[in-house]
């Protein structure tokens, strides 16, 4: 099927980003599986290319496209190659620099957008914690006011890219005594005293991505560093979690989608019993159910994408297209890797990888069961 949210200019953007992956990402492709990281050097090639710039205004070094779809095809391109790259880039310039366009006062966005938009800043955003899981109300974290500044005390955990990040916009609970009105946001800078990382996270996939834990003990943060209004932090993100999910959605189709077409490829080629396994009628009608899967679930992503380069995308359907897309992700991806036989075990496999990388997706951005929630209660249920 024909996809129609996309026009002439942001075909030529994919071009573009097409061209930075074959260019600079894929050489690097085994590096960073080794390192288990995106190096520096590569973070600074993304932003000469304008990749983390397009939520941000061209008065700070953006590119101020003001449209979504732009954003889209930067994740569809990077999840087509890696899934991680994809989602540690999709962190820094899809979910973060929103936070600070709309909420950072003139100051903070000359201090902070150029460098994210250049590729100097890595940035990261710091919700969930240990015990905490997907209840973001329930913050521990504290920031207690002392006259100039925060004290911050707490951890967070599962943070992408937690190791390298230079800026951290940190939840933080500042009046207990308010529930999810008692929660501010507050920017952690890199060499704050009493700001530290934990280990590299031991991820089952998502290798690639330096995940970490966070850790804050006493952490004097300058109340410049505040984002928006002293205990308007759980709504802002509220606000801003559609953005998120949607990215997520986009990134998990183009994901499965690329893995795919290379499985049908290898069916082709891949022999048993002298014939190619593909054209087994088993094989042949799997992947058919799975294509049509995939089409079916790009054309929902596709209407939330316009929805959302509109302003129009409501959190609800962002949650049916995040939770949706992550099991059809899922599912081809588990199918992908039998279609490989043993070999789809193997790591050396890009479907192996791909398979492995993926089960976060249904937990990440809010798990598939508070997707469901969500959904349900605007049901009344």
């Amino acid at each position: 099927m024909p996809r129609n949210v996309y026009a002439a200019e942001h075909e030529d953007f994919r071009a573009s980003v097409a061209e930075f992956v074959e260019r600079t990402l894929k050489p690097r492709a085994e590096q960073m599986l080794e390192v288990k990281a995106v190096e520096r050097d590569i973070w600074k090639e993304a932003g000469k290319q304008g990749l983390f710039g397009l939520d941000i205004p061209e008065e700070f070094g953006g590119m101020g496209a003001e449209d979504y779809r732009f954003n889209a095809i930067a994740a569809e391109v990077i999840a087509g190659f890696n899934f991680a790259v994809s989602s540690c880039f999709g962190i820094h310039s899809d979910v973060c620099p929103p936070y600070i366009v709309d909420l950072g006062t003139q100051e903070q966005k000359e201090r902070w957008l150029p460098g994210m938009a250049n590729g100097e800043l890595i940035a990261a955003i710091a919700m969930t914690e240990p015990s905490g899981g997907s209840d973001l109300a329930a913050l521990k974290t504290t920031a207690v006011r002392d006259g100039d500044h925060w004290v911050l005390n707490g951890s967070k955990t599962f943070i992408t890219n937690g190791y390298q990040a230079d800026l951290v916009i940190v939840a933080a609970r500042t009046d207990p005594s308010k529930g999810a009105k008692g929660i501010t946001l507050l920017v952690v800078e890199e060499g704050m005293e009493g700001f530290t990382r934990g280990r590299k996270l031991d991820k089952v996939g998502q290798e690639e991505a330096d995940t970490s834990e966070l850790f804050f003990e006493d952490v004097r943060v300058p109340d410049s560093n505040r984002l928006g209004e002293e205990g308007m932090g759980f709504i802002a993100m509220m606000q801003r979690l559609p953005q998120e999910r949607i990215g997520a959605a986009v990134a998990n189709t183009a994901h499965a989608f690329q893995i795919f077409r290379e499985t049908v490829e290898y069916t082709k080629e891949r022999k048993a019993f002298g014939q190619p396994v593909g054209s087994f009628q088993h094989n042949k009608f799997k992947m058919a159910e799975l294509l049509t899967k995939l089409e079916v679930t790009q054309a929902y992503v596709d209407d939330c994408i316009a929805a959302h380069a509109e302003g129009k995308l409501t959190p609800v359907d962002a949650a049916k297209a995040k939770w949706f897309s992550a099991q059809v992700q899922n599912e081809v991806l588990d199918e992908c890797v039998q279609l490989h036989g043993g070999y789809g075990f193997m790591n050396e496999y890009r479907v192996a990888r791909a398979w492995r990388d993926a089960r976060v997706s249904k937990i990440w951005a809010g798990s598939n069961e508070i997707m469901k929630e969500l959904i349900g209660r605007d049901l009344g249920l």
